[in-house]
């Protein structure tokens, strides 16, 4: 078999893993956001965020379990919410995002992986608003600051992982950040956008969701 036969093969593995870790139902979708409030718990109960930096940021996107898959040739995919506060002070309910083509994020330690995403300017969160973002790009993504204060905030994005227990500021550069309109679709309903979810406003948190907006709300006082 030559190497061209092989390479192709292992593509087309590559990507029917990918398929398969991201396939979902509904039940699956909710048990995303428990566990998105999980880790974003664990995040502030061990201050691997400044407290002031959350205060400051405009969304935040919670990425529990990015899995790293393949066998020569590269891959990783994951999903979870991103929640924006509304014009209110108060968080919004959870929109579904996937991620794809993380790599350096893994250098923390582990094939699977946390991710937490803080988005600190207008523009991080119009990048957002797109459907479909690659870090760095229209946006810029920078491991995020660590320590009891976070006064120097410059960036759009600021990125953290946790791999075996610990959270560390790493760079997402290059990873895509897409709407799942078919998550958002099972949750919400067929009109269910991101505008109508972090925006307006418009629809109902899901029950698995609340604890996440509770969580956010009750630790991003100002």
């Amino acid at each position: 078999m030559s190497r061209r036969v092989l390479n192709s093969l292992v593509a087309i593995v590559v990507l029917a893993l990918g398929a398969s870790a991201w396939a979902a139902d509904k039940a699956k979708d909710e048990e995303t956001l428990r566990n998105a409030n999980t880790v974003l718990h664990a995040m502030l109960d061990g201050n691997s965020i400044p407290p002031d930096l959350l205060a400051k940021a405009d969304c935040v996107v919670v990425l529990p379990g990015v899995k790293k898959f393949g066998f020569g040739v590269g891959g990783s995919g994951g999903r979870g919410p991103l929640l924006c506060k509304t014009k209110s002070g108060a968080w919004s309910a959870p929109a579904m995002y996937t991620i794809g083509g993380v790599s350096a994020g893994f250098q923390v330690g582990g094939s699977s992986t946390d991710f937490v995403l803080v988005v600190m300017t207008q523009k991080g969160m119009d990048a957002l608003m797109n459907g479909k973002m690659k870090l760095g790009n229209e946006a810029t993504a920078t491991a995020g600051p660590s320590g009891a204060t976070a006064a120097d905030v410059g960036g759009d994005i600021y990125t953290y992982g946790r791999a075996k227990g610990l959270f560390a500021g790493v760079s997402l550069g290059g990873a895509t950040l897409e709407f799942d309109k078919d998550a958002n679709t099972r949750l919400y309903g067929a009109d269910a956008t991101d505008d109508t979810i972090v925006i307006k406003n418009s629809v109902k948190t899901p029950e698995a969701g609340k604890p996440l907006v509770s969580l956010l709300n009750s630790k991003s006082k100002k």
